[in-house]
């Protein structure tokens, strides 16, 4: 389990064995402000609770890096899924790059999906809640989709693959690992590595090709994401437990 902190927002979050779930996250706001919510390939499904208020959103994956509002004395509970796992339910460019679905509330403590009610999870029972709704068919995965993110050899054609990833993610393979690639070069950044360093490990071009990169879907140049500890949305290290 990790942890960041800073003057705006708290993150905690963690990983999970569930074959669907990319990782499970809270989070809590100290006061209000703007944090810049950076590039993401994956899609959540958030309870919030601001102001006495709970509201359970469908938060698709983003495209660009952006400035995000945030209200005071706010708690967040996410379930981040992998790539290639979708709700049926919705077409996934339906909810991407902020266009936010809000699903009804049942009760205080309970919502509506998929034509029933849901009762609303915790950071530690996550996987069962998960659970129950992949046996019920409210949540599945593509594998023909994971399997090209993937790039694993497939029985079907380059171009059955490309229209079936961009289908149930609504991102083409390219703009996945794009995505990826600039969170992992931020988080070495972050860990102290030179840039010269990041762009050798992560496979960009030169200099040029990272700051471009970084710009577009962190929303800072390399110098900044080193020198400056600004807020960003939530930032892990995959291979951290």
């Amino acid at each position: 389990m990790s942890a960041s902190l800073s003057a705006l927002i708290t993150f905690e979050d963690r990983p999970s064995d569930s074959p669907f779930i990319e990782r499970v996250w809270r989070s809590r706001s100290d006061q209000a402000g703007v944090f810049r919510s950076i590039a993401s390939c994956y899609w959540d499904l958030v309870f919030a609770k601001v102001e006495g208020k709970t509201m359970i959103v469908v938060h698709g994956p983003e495209t660009v890096a952006s400035m995000a509002d945030l209200p005071p004395d706010g708690d967040w509970f996410g379930l981040r899924f992998k790539v290639g796992t979708f709700i049926p339910q919705f077409r996934s460019s339906e909810f991407r790059d902020r266009n936010d679905i809000i699903l009804p509330n049942a009760t205080s403590r309970s919502f509506w999906l998929n034509g029933s009610v849901w009762e609303i999870p915790t950071f530690e029972n996550a996987e069962t809640f998960v659970n129950r709704l992949v046996r019920r068919g409210v949540i599945q995965e593509d594998r023909v989709a994971k399997a090209a993110i993937h790039g694993e050899p497939q029985d079907v054609t380059t171009r059955t693959e490309q229209r079936r990833v961009v289908q149930i993610t609504g991102l083409t393979c390219g703009t996945i690992h794009q995505i990826e690639r600039a969170r992992q070069a931020t988080l070495r950044l972050r860990q102290g590595a030179s840039i010269l360093d990041v762009v050798h490990e992560a496979g960009y071009y030169d200099q040029a090709h990272l700051t471009r990169s970084l710009q577009r879907f962190i929303g800072l140049s390399p110098a900044k994401i080193m020198r400056e500890q600004e807020q960003l949305s939530l930032l892990y290290n995959r291979e951290q437990a």
